[in-house]
This record gives C-alpha cells, sequence and structure tokens, in this order.
C-alpha cells in the first residue's frame, strides 16, 4: 500500500515505534516502509486483516491527531472482532482538544464509558487502575462546563486515612487533606489552560473539596465526581448520591479491588447491589483490556485477580471443611 509521505510518518511513529507494535500484533506479517510506499508480506489473510488495521490506524490520526500503541492494540482487536462500528469511529472523536493534544477514548470500554455519561444522569465508573475512570470522567466535566450544559464542576473524594492519621499531620486542616485532593486538582490542570484554573477555583466555578464537605448541600447545574469511592462508606454513599439536584450530573469512579477503610462493607460495593437496574443510573465495568498505561499494568491486575480468585475458592473450601 502507498502511503504519503506524512500519513507515513504518522504511522510509523518515533523511531518507528508504531510499526513495531504493528509487528507485535501481526506475527505472520512482515512490514516493510521505504520512501512512501508500506510493504506487507505474509499469508493473504493476515495481510489482508492487517492493512484494515494499517487504514483504521491512519483515520484514526487523520481525525484526532497522533495514535499510541494502545491504538494499535485496541484497532487490531476490533478488526479481529469485525463487529460494530469500525474503530475509527469508535476511538477518534475527541471530548477535548488542550494544547494540541486530543484527549479521547481509547478502547471499546471507554467509549462505552463515555456514552454512558452522555446517556445518564448518574454513572459509575468500575474498574482497575489505569482504566480512565476518573480522567475521561473530568473530560466530560470539563467539556459540558464548556457547553454550558452546567454552572460549575464539584470534584470530591473521601479523606482516608490509609494507615496514617490526619491529625499526626502538621498543618491546618486544609493542608492536611491537601494530599488527598491532589490527584483532582493534577487532573483538572491538565484538562484545561493552567493560567484559567486558579480563576475557575477562585470564582467557584471548579470546587475540589473532600467529601464531608458535601453534606447537606444540594448540587444544581454541576457536573459531579466522586473519585475513590471505594472509600466510601454506604451510609456516605446515599449522602452523595441524594445531594443530585436539577441540571446535574454525576459520575462516581473506584476500584473495589483498592479498599483503604478498615470496613468490610464499601459503599461502592453495596451501591452496586443496590440501585443496579434503576433507571437513569449505569455501571460501566472497565477491566484489564482498557487500561492506557504500560502494558505491564494489564499483566499486573490480571495477575492480581487471579491472586483473589484463587484466595477466595481456598477460603470458600476451609469453610465448607469447617462446615462438615
Amino acid at each position: 500500500m502507498t502511503l504519503s509521505g506524512v500519513e507515513l510518518a504518522s504511522f510509523l511513529g518515533h523511531r518507528d515505534r508504531l510499526l513495531r507494535d504493528l509487528e507485535a500484533q501481526h506475527p505472520e506479517v512482515v512490514f516493510h516502509a521505504r520512501g512512501e510506499v508500506l510493504t506487507l508480506r505474509g499469508p493473504a489473510a493476515a495481510v489482508r486483516a492487517a492493512e484494515e488495521v494499517v487504514r483504521e490506524i491512519l483515520e484514526v490520526a487523520r481525525r484526532s491527531g497522533p495514535v499510541s500503541h494502545h491504538d494499535v492494540r485496541e484497532v487490531t482487536r476490533m478488526v479481529n472482532e469485525g463487529r460494530g462500528p469500525t474503530a475509527a469511529q469508535l476511538l477518534s472523536e475527541p471530548i477535548l482538544t488542550v494544547r494540541g493534544h486530543a484527549v479521547r477514548p481509547q478502547t471499546r470500554g471507554q467509549r462505552a464509558y463515555v456514552d454512558a455519561i452522555d446517556a445518564h444522569t448518574i454513572v459509575f465508573g468500575i474498574g482497575p487502575a489505569g482504566t480512565g475512570k476518573t480522567y475521561l470522567a473530568m473530560a466530560k466535566a470539563v467539556q459540558a462546563l464548556q457547553r454550558r450544559e452546567v454552572a460549575k464542576i464539584i470534584l470530591t473524594r473521601p479523606a482516608v486515612e490509609a494507615g496514617e492519621r490526619l491529625g499526626y499531620l502538621p498543618g491546618t486542616l486544609e493542608d492536611k487533606i491537601d494530599p488527598y485532593l491532589r490527584p483532582l486538582f493534577d487532573a483538572i490542570g491538565s484538562m484545561m489552560d493552567p493560567d484559567v484554573v486558579p480563576k475557575l477555583l477562585a470564582s467557584g466555578t471548579i470546587e475540589v473539596a473532600p467529601l464531608a464537605y458535601m453534606r447537606g448541600r444540594t448540587l444544581n447545574e454541576s457536573f459531579v465526581i466522586l473519585d475513590e469511592a471505594q472509600n466510601t462508606t454506604p451510609e456516605q454513599m446515599k449522602m452523595f448520591l441524594t445531594r443530585l439536584g436539577y441540571g446535574s450530573k454525576m459520575a462516581v469512579t473506584g476500584d473495589i479491588t483498592q479498599l483503604d477503610l478498615p470496613i468490610a462493607a464499601s459503599g461502592l460495593r453495596v451501591v452496586n447491589r443496590i440501585l443496579r437496574g434503576v433507571d437513569d443510573i449505569h455501571f460501566a465495568e472497565l477491566g484489564s483490556d482498557d487500561i492506557v498505561r504500560h502494558s505491564l499494568v494489564s499483566r499486573i491486575v490480571d495477575a492480581y485477580s487471579a491472586h483473589d480468585e484463587q484466595r477466595q475458592r481456598g477460603a470458600q473450601q476451609e469453610q465448607r471443611g469447617d462446615a462438615g
């Protein structure tokens, strides 16, 4: 297949990085780039599939800018599955463009999550670290603010004492809770012009606060994100959800495998049982295939999941033995 110089450069990536990713995804195909020509050699069926992947990746690049190895992996998987919309349609529509960089879903699961936020008032994004739960919810919040669909963004998370006591930390209450809220400040800073964020914080258009500060409030015309929701108690989760006001959306994100609370019941676990099936509430499940960090993170998550399942089976067998 023949590509323009610009197309070939965007396809190959830095030091032919994407070409190496494609070779890893298509071991039966030999890829060779020379000038403006990309040659694919191998079994006919494998070459046809690889050509379709290349075309899809180029279309994603045309629509939304540079692509990553995550795109190569996901596009290959979508082409192999051969169902539904094209990979370019699913992956190339950006939520935001920040300093020339497109913020967009990079997996089918992330696209479903983003679409669910558009379609529902309350969405729970549940999945392991690196699946973009909070990042994509933040992008949708900024998009809603820019489109004037909401008047403010509220970001909150529980200030959990994960093995440490807040009282022993130096400084004022604000100093003590700042480490818990810092990831939210960092995320919002990556989504907007750094000069604008302090002004929006000062005016109250963007609010970042511990979950306890939500009690007694009604949150109207707001996009509200509750992060690290696995560390809420059932009572805190109920309190938070009942703050919902007119014209508002809520995104609740968490990883039920990373519980820092010294309690048996997590608000995220409980609400998962109580509210499934309630109209206008959606639970988006993200998995290791949706992790867009280093590929090793996916393997770490899968290994821990397998370990937890094995441990649970052992505990169940032990209980049955004691009962006998």
